[in-house]
């Protein structure tokens, strides 16, 4: 009889990126792949702080903002004050010691700031600015003569604007949603005329959304200064651009706020929802009322509108974070996606922008039936999309960014969960991954079920060290955030093969403890298989650290560990679940236990 030789292909798929679906989750970096990610230093925001961390998780550098920071070319950090960012008033520009070197209030009690904002360079100035997003009040009065139905009550009425200052923080531009809006019940009114005709204008009237506060609820901008644009996001599941260049006139603040009110400030280009200009079919419960279509719907929930730079993979073209919120997707997940906005229904580059239902649709499967998804419409723009094969393993439904990096990959930040990850452009395999530790109770090493945003961040960028914020300051590495030493998974750990019928790898071994349940003391017995640097910890049901049992250099061979339920500072812990968790050379594994008195 012959061995029946077999070769068994082991993927280990980091534990973070099963988020949803785990309760126990390590934080800080979890897997990394140096030959592929892109080596540099991510920055994020995080409870009132902001965090440069190495690709280990090293903390290279903090300054005292935390609500959306960014690097300037000026090689300062800007950022909003008050850590939430659907209200901010306030932005500050940070020197690497947390001086302020330039701060701008909005003073004005009719505009509120809030979500996104950018240093630019305005060409026609020759001196650099900022823009932010703010609603504006309007009143009742302001929305009815405008032609918004009489049957709805408007108020508290906002609609958002983009807001560009100098240096001195005077009020140099202006653009305003409703100085652009169209409506077709009131032929009296000077913004009547056919929607479907006026895709450079907002319907005053959309069916089931009447102006309201925070109506548009616009969540990111980005600037172009090669074709002096401007592009805006709606949370709603669409993007608008709008002509700064054509609107714009230096040292004329009043003629050019009136410039942007008119025709020249109408959209340029608009993606996401073509039925809201009467151009393509709204999401819709099928005959079938278990199933839904998203129609021509192709952003739903979306964040961090942005122009991949001059020089990346994709310049030109637009990357946006699709949350996928109210696509009416039966399974939903987020997605990254890319649009080419020039191309045309033969997939040729016009060189111009082509209005995206002209540029029609292509009928996706999905491409598993395990996701349990309908069939959709594509627009025949998107060039590139990136979603998790398991869509239960990545989808946030607030806030979250996405950055091409000059390698080709594109980093991730999902909110929800805190989770930051690289996605290669080869294979859009994950290529590093961290989840940021610090909750709303605290730095954990372990991130336990808790409610969307308890570890959230809302945007993650990645620099490099010649980056002129970064160039002549000290990179030196510093501790963790949760102070333990990197332990994260490698490639060679996401693969192994086994033959001759051996169908387990050799691995360490961490046994169930005994007696469990326990009273006084309970034992722990684990085997290594090599020397190698070793840690047992013990941590609560939240999360929260309680005590070291081994940390050191360990031969080959079995051990035991005794716990006598006290935490660190030799105080008894309170009866209830805990759990070890075993640590040895980038693996690691863990087990449940159950203290009582």
């Amino acid at each position: 009889m012959k061995t029946l030789k077999l070769v068994l292909l082991i993927f280990l798929f980091p534990l973070a990126l099963l988020s949803q679906e785990c309760f126990m989750v390590p934080t800080e970096t979890r897997y990394w792949d140096a030959s592929k990610a892109y080596n540099g230093y991510t920055l994020f925001g995080t409870r009132g702080a902001s965090y440069l961390v190495d690709m280990e998780g090293h903390v290279i550098h903090t300054w005292p903002l935390g609500t959306n920071p960014r690097f300037t070319e000026a090689g300062t950090l800007l950022d909003a004050v008050g850590g939430n960012p659907s209200n901010q008033n306030t932005w500050r520009e940070l020197d690497w010691n947390g001086n302020t070197v330039w701060q701008y209030s909005e003073s004005r009690t009719n505009y509120h700031g809030h979500h996104d904002f950018a240093k630019i360079f305005n060409p026609k100035l020759g001196d650099s600015t900022f823009i932010y997003i703010a609603n504006k009040d309007l009143t009742a009065q302001q929305c009815l003569d405008a032609g918004c139905s009489p049957s709805n009550n408007y108020t508290g009425a906002q609609m958002d604007a983009i807001v560009e200052v100098d240096r001195l923080g005077n009020v140099i531009w202006e653009w305003c949603f409703f100085d652009h809006v169209v409506q077709d019940i009131d032929p009296s009114k000077p913004t009547y005329g056919v929607v479907a005709n006026t895709p450079g204008r907002i319907d005053l009237n959309i069916r089931g959304n009447p102006v309201k506060s925070d109506w548009m609820h616009c969540n990111s901008l980005d600037y172009n200064q090669e074709l002096d644009l401007i592009v805006i996001n709606s949370v709603h599941g669409e993007f608008y651009v709008i002509d700064h260049g054509n609107t714009f006139i230096a040292n004329n603040p009043v003629s050019s706020i009136a410039l942007a009110a008119g025709t020249a400030g109408d959209f340029k280009y608009r993606f996401g929802d073509p039925a809201k200009y009467d151009k393509g079919d709204p999401p819709s419960v099928l005959d079938n009322w278990e199933k839904a279509t998203s129609g021509h719907k192709q952003l739903g929930g979306s964040h961090d509108i942005q122009w991949i730079k001059p020089g990346l993979p994709g310049a030109g073209n637009f990357l946006v974070f699709c949350n996928a919120q109210n696509l009416f997707e039966l399974t939903p997940q987020s997605y990254i996606i890319q649009i080419n906005p020039y191309l045309n229904s033969a997939g040729v580059n016009t060189g111009n922008f082509v209005n995206p239902p002209d540029a029609g649709y292509t009928i996706v499967n999905s491409p598993d039936a395990n996701l349990m998804k309908e069939k959709k419409n594509v627009s025949k723009q998107v060039v590139w999309t990136f979603s998790s094969k398991n869509n239960t393993s990545f989808f946030s439904t607030i806030g979250s960014s996405a950055q091409r990096l000059p390698n080709g990959n594109t980093l991730v930040c999902s909110m929800n969960d805190g989770h930051f990850f690289e996605v290669a452009s080869a294979d859009a395999s994950i290529v590093w991954e961290y989840i940021n530790p610090m909750t709303r109770d605290g730095v954990k090493k372990i991130k336990v079920d808790n409610y969307p945003t308890y570890n959230g961040v809302f945007r993650a960028y990645r620099y490099t060290a010649d980056h002129p914020a970064l160039t002549g300051h000290d990179l030196t590495p510093g501790s963790t955030m949760t102070g333990s030493t990197p332990n994260y998974y490698k490639p060679v750990d996401l693969t192994a093969n086994s033959n001759e019928g051996n169908l387990q790898q050799v691995t360490d071994k961490l046994d169930q403890n005994r007696p469990n349940p326990f009273s006084y003391s309970t034992t722990i017995d684990f085997e290594i298989t090599e020397t190698k640097t070793v840690n047992m910890e013990i941590f609560d049901f939240s999360g929260k650290f309680v005590k070291t049992l081994v940390d050191g250099r360990y031969l080959q061979g079995k051990y035991s560990v005794t716990w006598d339920g006290t935490n660190e500072s030799g105080m008894q812990v309170v009866a209830g679940i805990y759990f070890y968790v075993l640590r040895a050379d980038n693996r690691q594994v863990s087990k449940k236990m159950i203290y009582v008195k």
